[in-house]
């Protein structure tokens, strides 16, 4: 990587790869949690392995990591070393800098951070949900382009100061959702049309009771579990649906009991979120768009999201019981013309292990197993880690002149095409702190994709 990075500057004196911010130290960054190593499929984290990798690859430069408690990086180190640095060939995390320094504890550290950081570099952001958008905004009023966990933040209106913000600043600001590059997810998207208009969608995600030890910290306070996990499939429909239909009414259900207990405050165990869906009208009129002004109107009117209405039902919860699989997830879709489903958590690989006991595993999604015989990383493949690749990648090619952010648009879920879902979302919270009370999408009119606001029902 060393040989091919010289040989293009040599091509090119101006090529320099991004410098890459990770904001957040937890534990898909790092693996790393208040009690130490996770124990989830994530305890070598992942968006530090990605960016070392990748800074083998030679596709990204210096790196950084900031989180707010100075007090935990000698431990994180000791961690990363073990789990990172002494297991794969090539892969070497004491170089990464870190703030803020040790033993100091500074909630506002990304400052810091993010000042020692240019034009053109690239800050991917995993911090708690409410923390998203004073950091992204920090990040692109210094020229960097930004790569935010999701939800990118927990209302409709940030989002849109956020997208404002990025096309100001001229840089690329995306959300790392990372199941848009699973290959079965992907093929999916891409049969929707072949299924007419939509009808029916459910999809549920879970994560063991025992995870809220590791989110105890902010869950219930900072966030929710639908923002947490719902936040997944929310996207993923809405991306299969964008131009086709638009979500246009939000009603959540919660059951508690179990967390609120855990982690000491009110919060929900389970959150299902309903959602009504408005299709495009059907399009026979567009046959005679072009012919004259009556074809003009009708095609206009086919335009227009008027049509049939369809159904989605979101549920995620955090109090389930320990299993094969770290997280249970799973869809339904029903079209007027087909249906799919997927397990995404049972991928037809199982093992079973002395001392660990049996899993289903799902290296499609991340493969901390290392070559057998070169003890290299080689989970270049996994879509945990193209979401990252696909952005950096990105990030080059806008810092090189070969695209511009809005290029991305359509491209990757960048801030500018995914507002509804964070409508939806902040929708359903909404909803529950209005005891059930259905929360409408508001839109400029009846061809807009992107809702520019939200209102509870009026029932008078």
């Amino acid at each position: 990587p060393q040989l091919a990075v010289a040989w293009r500057q040599s091509r090119n004196t101006t090529y320099m790869p991004p410098a890459v911010l990770m904001l957040g130290t937890g534990e898909y960054t790092t693996g790393f949690t208040g009690s130490g190593a996770s124990d989830s499929d994530k305890s070598t984290g992942v968006v530090a392995l990605v960016m070392l990798d990748l800074r083998r690859r030679g596709k990204v430069g210096r790196l950084g990591m900031c989180g707010t408690d100075g007090r935990k990086l000698p431990a994180i180190r000791a961690h990363m070393k073990a789990a990172l640095g002494d297991v794969y060939s090539g892969i070497d995390p004491s170089c990464i800098e870190t703030w803020p320094p040790d033993g100091v504890v500074d909630r506002e550290a990304y400052v810091a951070a993010a000042d020692a950081f240019g034009p053109g570099d690239v800050a991917v952001i995993f911090t708690p949900d409410d923390t998203h958008g004073p950091i992204a905004r920090a990040c692109l009023a210094r020229g960097m382009h930004v790569l935010l966990t999701k939800p990118p933040v927990k209302t409709l209106e940030e989002h849109r100061s956020l997208a404002a913000a990025a096309a100001d600043a001229g840089r690329l600001c995306a959300v790392e959702v990372h199941k848009r590059y699973d290959p079965i997810y992907r093929d999916a998207r891409d049969r929707v049309p072949s299924l007419g208009a939509f009808s029916y969608f459910t999809a549920h995600m879970s994560q063991p009771k025992h995870q809220l030890d590791t989110f105890k910290a902010w869950a219930g306070k900072s966030s929710d579990i639908s923002y947490y996990l719902n936040s997944h499939h929310v996207d993923f429909h809405e991306w299969c649906l964008r131009g086709r239909a638009r979500p246009e009414a939000v009603t959540a259900l919660a059951s508690d009991g179990v967390a609120s207990e855990r982690v000491g405050r009110p919060c929900e165990d389970t959150i299902t979120l309903a959602v009504r869906w408005r299709n495009k009208l059907e399009p026979p009129a567009l046959q005679e768009e072009n012919q004259g002004r009556e074809g003009r109107q009708e095609g206009a009117a086919a335009r227009s999201f008027t049509g049939s209405a369809g159904h989605a039902v979101y549920t995620s919860s955090w109090i389930a019981a320990r299993a094969d699989v770290h997280s249970q997830q799973r869809w339904f879709y029903m079209g007027h013309g087909g249906e799919m489903s997927v397990d995404q958590a049972h991928r037809g690989y199982t093992v079973a292990q002395d001392g660990k006991g049996f899993a289903s595993v799902n290296p499609l999604f991340w493969k901390p197993a290392r070559d057998a015989l070169t003890r290299e990383f080689t989970g270049q493949r996994c879509y945990g880690y193209l979401s990252f690749e696909a952005f950096v990648d990105a990030a080059a090619a806008c810092n090189a002149g070969r695209a511009a952010p809005e290029d991305y648009d359509g491209v990757l879920p960048t801030v500018a095409t995914t507002a509804g879902a964070t409508a939806i979302l902040e929708a359903g919270r909404r909803s529950l702190d209005a005891s059930g009370r259905t929360m409408e999408l508001v839109y400029a009119d009846a061809a807009a994709e992107t809702p520019v606001g939200i209102r509870a029902l009026d029932f008078s």
